[in-house]
């Protein structure tokens, strides 16, 4: 066997016995000192996982087997490692400094990343101080993020999570979904004379965002009677001045990023101009400094020491040895309640993958099914499951020690809560507590709880942008880190492809009158559809 072989078949039977977390904990009083992390202002508590010394030393060869140093040094020297699309995934040099060299195919980018930050900040600082008006001459008021995705996901989650440091007299919205009630509420009370739309699509493309940003151009045109009036509500974010150009917008308002730049990974970016709008460019630029600091420490510190290795890990032996199939991402902060949405994408469309780099069956399951709300809502929901379910669901819960709102005892109680569940699915209550409780012997097995359920807490002093920054970074690398030892392509997305392709198809043929040529079921959905359609022009 080779080394990943072993590395491999030394965990499988490790998966055989796997330690419980009673035991770990009575055999290690300093368990909990021991099995933690901290970097910056961010601490990892990881001791409450069904591993021991001799399986954590398990993962660890197996990523030294699968040579993750060898591709996190090649991520980040500008590779190739989207082998499938022949391109880089260089994300890091969008929060690096001036002065620091990224280089894809010989050439420094950075100097390109600072000019499109520069002209962002210039236009940001514009719009926040009411010096960009309207076609009416009015200041904008109200931004409109026209994009899906990546162009989408992102910048959304973090307009909600920093909204403590945006400017409250902007209203800053995002439409993703090509339902035409998506925009219609969205703009349902704004006044188009205040109003800009950010169109983000990198190819200038995209179908559902070019659908809403023709019928925003049209609501926009319609109330201010001039098409003129694009030039002054509509900016983009591509690469395709031509494209953008016959949209009617001004390319001098087109800001550009590059193909060595994901979706998911694309809010540093000019992706990220709404929020830069919001928050303003310094906050913004905190952001990326608290990016730049975790890809620092990704990239430098000892595995056993490095925060995206061990969660990393972490999710391996849960997904690929234990045969846990999902994982549940908990903030305990309501600033982040998009952040799980906004993992979902970064994990299961980076990682959904089922052949490894060579195009060959992986060998180990890959990514999990990623769902999560924020505490306390979500022990009200499916807290249920997590604890006595017959499911295990592996979770990270992310709390912060300081409040960005005190209001009397809210945030003791709240943490009390995070640090109450993440004891209570490692422990959980034995049968004989349950009885020494009084509980009647009807009822012991209802109010038993099984434990040994793990998680991770990681806990950051307070929610900043910089802290946000490392939040990103920490589980874009932990996902990296993931697809290295699973020996997959992180960066490509194929399978997002298929189902448009055939929406193309099927697009034209629910408004048609020829027979539809599909299998049986779909081809009696589409003829169920245009016998029941509304006329064209009712609404």
């Amino acid at each position: 066997m080779n080394d990943v072989q072993t590395a491999i078949a030394a965990l499988r039977e490790s998966a055989e016995r796997p330690p419980h977390l009673r035991d770990l904990f009575d055999a290690d009083p300093g368990r909990g000192d021991r099995h933690a992390l901290s970097h910056a202002d961010l601490r990892l508590d990881y001791a409450k996982h069904r591993v021991d010394d001799e399986i954590l030393t398990r993962l660890f060869a197996l990523a030294r087997a699968r040579g993750l140093a060898e591709r996190i040094e090649a991520m980040f020297s500008g590779a190739p490692v989207n082998e499938t699309e022949g391109r880089a995934a260089l994300h890091m040099a969008l929060r690096a400094p001036e002065g620091v060299r990224f280089e894809v195919a010989g050439q420094d980018v950075v100097p390109d990343v600072h000019e499109v930050l520069g002209r962002m900040a210039s236009f940001a600082e514009r719009v926040r101080a009411g010096g960009w008006l309207g076609f009416t001459g009015r200041p904008i008021r109200n931004i409109v993020n026209l994009g899906i995705g990546g162009s989408d996901l992102g910048p959304a989650m973090a307009c909600e999570a920093l909204a403590a440091y945006a400017d409250r007299g902007l209203t800053v919205r995002f439409v993703s979904n090509v339902d035409g009630t998506d925009l219609a509420e969205t703009v349902r009370d704004l006044d188009p004379a205040e109003t800009l739309f950010i169109v983000c699509s990198k190819t200038f493309t995209t179908q559902e965002t070019l659908t809403n940003a023709r019928s925003a151009r049209d609501w926009c045109t319609r109330a201010l009677g001039s098409e003129e009036a694009v030039a002054r509500h509509f900016v983009a974010v591509s690469t395709q001045g031509d494209r953008v150009a016959a949209f009617g917008i001004d390319p001098e308002r087109m800001f550009g990023f590059w193909d060595w730049v994901g979706g998911r990974y694309s809010l540093p970016s000019a992706v990220g101009l709404s929020l830069m709008i919001a928050i303003g460019p310094t906050r913004f630029r905190e952001m990326l400094a608290g990016m730049r600091d975790l890809d620092e420490h990704f990239r430098s510190a000892p595995f056993e020491a490095n925060l995206p290795v061990v969660m990393g890990l972490l999710g391996v032996w849960y997904g690929s040895f234990l045969g846990m199939q999902t994982h549940a991402v908990l903030p305990y902060d309501r600033y982040l309640r998009r952040f799980p949405a906004y993992l979902q994408q970064l994990d299961m469309e980076s990682n959904g993958k089922r052949v490894d780099r060579a195009g060959e069956p992986v060998a180990l399951d890959t990514a999990p099914v990623l769902f999560g709300e924020p505490g306390t809502n979500g022990q009200h929901a499916f807290f249920q499951l997590m604890h006595q379910g017959t499911r295990v669901v592996p979770a990270d819960f992310i709390g912060f020690c300081q409040s960005l709102n005190p209001m009397g005892d809210h945030h003791d109680l709240l943490t009390a809560n995070l640090l109450a569940q993440t004891e209570a699915l490692a422990f959980g209550r034995t049968a004989d507590e349950v009885r020494a409780a009084g509980v009647p012997e009807a009822l012991v097995a209802h109010r038993t709880f099984p434990g040994d359920r793990p998680s991770s807490t990681l806990l950051v002093d307070r929610l900043t942008p910089a802290s946000l920054g490392r939040l990103i970074a920490l589980y874009e690398h932990k996902v990296a880190v993931q697809a290295a030892v699973w020996d997959i392509n992180a960066f490509d997305q194929f399978g997002v492809e298929l189902g448009k392709e055939l929406a193309g198809r099927i697009g034209p043929e629910l408004s048609g009158a020829a027979e539809p040529e599909h299998d049986s079921s779909t081809n009696a959905m589409i003829r169920h559809y245009r016998a029941r359609r509304a006329p064209e022009g009712d609404v």
